[in-house]
């Protein structure tokens, strides 16, 4: 069983706790003025940037899997059993 100051201290929580949600919200509100869009124009700098990036993955992870696709193939063609 809780003891006293253990039960005193659940009920300051709770009674607080309308007050800290208050809190929370008010400062969400105050950062989101804080808030801006960005332009258009960053908005597409910062696709290309993405797009060429995924590319240059892309190409990177095809000739990694090209070279362990054919080097294990090779691996067991030359431990094959005939």
């Amino acid at each position: 069983m809780a003891t006293m100051t253990e039960q005193n201290a659940l009920v300051t929580t709770l009674r607080s706790w309308p007050e800290r949600i208050r809190t929370f919200y008010n400062d969400v509100r105050s950062e989101m003025r804080k808030v801006t869009a960005p332009s258009w124009k960053e908005v597409r700098a910062t696709t290309t940037v993405v797009v060429i990036t995924v590319f240059i993955f892309a190409l990177y992870f095809a000739v990694i899997d090209f070279v362990i696709q054919h080097g294990v193939t090779a691996l067991f063609n030359a431990f094959k059993v005939h």
